[in-house]
């Protein structure tokens, strides 16, 4: 199957009108369309966010046998559908479940001749599913079911979805990637083994062939001390999305805007920093101005990448997201990890003692 992008992502959450309200204010994203029982949609009410090339669906089960109920009560607000964008749904559905996939929603068409819209989806990991979606006019509505306001969302500091981190029970990773390899037709590009402290953990990145899809798969050792991937599992309940990368070509400018709007990002020892030109050299932003702003930086053969991410606002301390700036770099910041790592900590010990 030829994976072109990603359609979308659907989060399943409490309150779609107020999440949306946040990831507005927060990130810039824009209110393009809404769907309820009055447009077609059964069971539940979404909130369609667009930024350039990132379609956000928020969903609020409002009948208790809808899928999102369920979730929620699992898992609190998380990414429950990855829409893959494909040249024909049907075919891509056919052929995944040929493979192995387990079907969850066999293909369904909607729309007008001209803009005709596929669905179909299949079981991912954990309680996600992977929605193929082909599109006769991608310039058509996201689907009938949603009423669209006329914003378009074009603008912003955000472009597109570069990775989904995931997290995996203790045993599921090799698993997990070899299924994305089989049914899906990814490629293993990256793997390591990551220890900070007492705790390790072993990550594989799975690609498409033309990078539009890119999952970084974790699990936590558990010969070693329980760490955060460990923590993501037992609150989430299970394998699922830890954060959502965005794409930005200026980092800088990205986290001042988000940080006056309100985003709270991780923090970085200034160590981090002292260390920096001796490990990586110039890497086109003065170092300064990296630490005031708490960006970490990475090389690899191919270039320079800048990263961000925010402090988790989850009740569960699970889902977060990402600012990724790449110049040129291929790779995700593997020598950002104890970094992240130690921030997050830094985090979590500083909730406790507020708690105390």
């Amino acid at each position: 199957m030829e994976i072109r992008s990603i359609d979308h992502v659907e989060l399943f959450v409490e309150d779609a009108q107020d999440t949306a309200g946040r990831l507005c204010d927060s990130f810039g994203f824009v209110r393009v369309g809404r769907g309820a029982g009055t447009t077609g949609l059964r069971g539940c009410e979404s909130v369609l966010l667009r930024q350039n090339d990132i379609a956000l669906l928020l969903t609020t089960a409002t009948d208790a046998d809808h899928r999102a109920a369920e979730y929620v009560k699992q898992h609190g607000d998380g990414v429950a559908v990855i829409g893959i964008g494909v040249d024909d749904a049907r075919a891509a559905y056919a052929e995944a479940v040929r493979r192995g996939a387990v079907p969850v929603a066999a293909p369904e068409e909607f729309g007008p001749a001209g803009a005709r819209v596929v669905f179909a989806s299949v079981a991912g990991f954990g309680d996600v599913e992977h929605r193929f979606v082909s599109r006769e006019d991608p310039g058509a509505p996201f689907a009938p079911f949603i009423e669209e306001t006329g914003a378009h969302g074009s603008g912003g500091m955000l472009k597109r979805v570069d990775h989904f981190a995931v997290c995996v029970p203790a045993g599921e990773l090799d698993g997990t990637v070899r299924r994305y390899q089989e049914v899906f037709g990814l490629s293993q590009t990256f793997e390591e083994r990551i220890v900070v402290g007492s705790q390790a953990m072993d990550s594989k990145v799975v690609q498409s062939d033309r990078g539009a899809v890119t999952f970084t798969v974790i699990e936590p050792d558990t010969t070693r001390a329980p760490g955060q991937i460990d923590a993501f599992v037992a609150s989430h309940g299970g394998a699922g999305v830890q954060h959502v990368a965005f794409l930005t070509e200026d980092i800088t400018t990205a986290v001042r805007t988000c940080t006056g709007r309100g985003v709270r990002f991780l923090t970085t020892p200034p160590s981090y920093y002292e260390m920096l030109p001796g490990r990586l050299g110039p890497v086109g932003v003065p170092v300064e101005e990296l630490s005031a702003l708490n960006i970490l930086a990475d090389r690899d053969p191919s270039g320079i990448m800048l990263q961000i991410f925010t402090e988790s606002t989850h009740p569960r301390r699970t889902l977060f997201w990402e600012l990724i700036d790449r110049r040129g770099a291929q790779t995700f910041g593997s020598n950002n990890i104890q970094a992240l790592y130690e921030a997050v900590e830094r985090q979590q010990a500083a909730e406790a003692a507020d708690q105390e």
